[in-house]
C-alpha cells in the first residue's frame, strides 16, 4: 500500500507554490469571518499533532529527500507561535537534510503582530521565506467593509516587520471588493500603502462570490453592489498606474478573463496596454458570463 499524507479539508496553495511539497500542520483559518470567503468552508481550524507532521515527514524523506521548498498548508499557519514554528523548521530540517529546504507558508497580517522582529530573524534563519499575505486591499474602508480584521496601518507595521527581518513575501489583491463606485479609491489607497512595501509579487485577483458567502448574501439584499467587469479592470489598471514599488505583477487565475503578468516599473505600459484592450474589446456582458461561469477559485 502506498502510504498517504494527512489532509484535512481543502488545501489551497498559490500558483507559484506548484513545485514545493506540501505538508499539513494546520487546517482551516483561525479567523474565518471575512465576508467574501468561502475557500475553507464550515472546517473549523486544526492545528496536526506532531505525530502526524513526523509521520508525513517520513513518507516525504522517502519519496522526496531532495526538496528544496516546503509548504506548509491551512489558511494562516503562520499563527503558530515562534517556538512552535521553530519545532516544526527543526523537524523539517532533520528529515530533510540533503536539501535544507526553505519554508512557505499562507499568513494573515495578524499572525504576525504577535511576533517580534527577534522572533521574525530566528524563523528567518531557519528557512521561513516568501510567506504568502491575502491583504486584499490597502484600504481601510473597504478592509473593515469587508471584515478582515485589521485595517492598513496594519499591514503597514507588520509587514515591515518582515522587511526588517528579511523574510520576503508575496501579496494578493482582490479588485472589485470595494463594490460598485469604489474601485479607483481602493486601487489608489493600495498603491500608495503597497509602495511603502517590499513585495516580491502582487498576484490580483477579481472578487467573484459564491452563494455560501456573506458578501453574495448582501448582495441578494441590496446591501452590497458588485463592481462591473469594466470598472475592475479600471481599478487594476488604476492599482499598476500607481504603484511606485518594484515588483511582480501575477494576474494568471481563473478569477481574471485574460491573463496578465510582468514585472513592475519595466512592464508596467505593457500590463496597461492588456488591460486597455481586454476592456475595449469585451463587452460587460462577455466578462460578466465568463465570472458567471467560474465554478471553482
Amino acid at each position: 500500500m502506498i502510504p498517504t499524507l494527512h489532509f484535512n479539508g481543502p488545501v489551497w496553495r498559490p500558483p507559484y507554490e506548484s513545485t514545493a511539497q506540501l505538508l499539513q500542520v494546520t487546517a482551516g483559518c483561525t479567523w474565518h469571518r471575512c465576508k467574501f470567503c468561502t475557500l475553507y468552508g464550515q472546517q473549523r481550524f486544526r492545528m496536526s499533532p506532531v505525530s502526524e507532521i513526523e509521520s508525513d515527514l517520513r513518507i516525504i524523506k522517502r519519496f522526496q529527500p531532495r526538496a528544496r521548498r516546503i509548504f506548509l498548508t491551512g489558511a494562516n499557519p503562520f499563527v503558530l507561535t515562534t517556538d512552535k514554528l521553530a519545532d516544526i523548521a527543526q523537524l523539517i530540517r532533520r528529515y530533510i537534510s540533503e536539501g535544507q529546504p526553505t519554508i512557505g507558508c499562507f499568513a494573515r497580517v495578524t499572525d504576525i503582530a504577535d511576533k517580534s522582529v527577534d522572533n521574525l530573524r530566528l524563523l528567518h534563519q531557519l528557512g521561513y521565506d516568501y510567506i504568502t499575505i491575502g491583504v486584499e486591499s490597502g484600504d481601510s474602508d473597504t478592509l473593515t467593509r469587508v471584515n478582515k480584521g485589521y485595517v492598513a496601518e496594519d499591514i503597514l507595521i507588520q509587514l515591515h516587520k518582515l522587511d526588517e527581518a528579511g523574510i520576503r513575501y508575496n501579496l494578493f489583491y482582490l479588485a472589485g471588493l470595494a463594490g460598485a463606485g469604489n474601485g479607483k479609491r481602493n486601487a489608489m489607497r493600495s498603491a500608495e500603502l503597497f509602495s511603502k512595501l517590499s513585495p516580491v509579487s502582487i498576484g490580483i485577483l477579481s472578487l467573484t462570490l459564491f452563494p455560501e458567502s456573506e458578501l453574495y448574501k448582501e448582495v441578494q439584499d441590496d446591501l452590497f453592489k458588485e463592481a462591473s467587469e469594466h470598472e475592475r479592470l479600471d481599478e487594476i489598471m488604476c492599482l499598476v498606474r500607481n504603484l511606485q514599488c518594484r515588483t511582480h505583477i501575477l494576474g494568471r487565475t481563473v478569477s481574471n478573463p485574460v491573463p496578465f503578468t510582468g514585472y513592475i516599473p519595466t512592464d508596467r505600459q505593457t500590463i496597461l496596454d492588456t488591460l486597455s484592450s481586454v476592456r475595449s474589446s469585451l463587452s460587460e456582458q462577455e466578462l460578466r458570463d465568463y465570472r458567471d461561469g467560474i465554478v471553482s477559485l
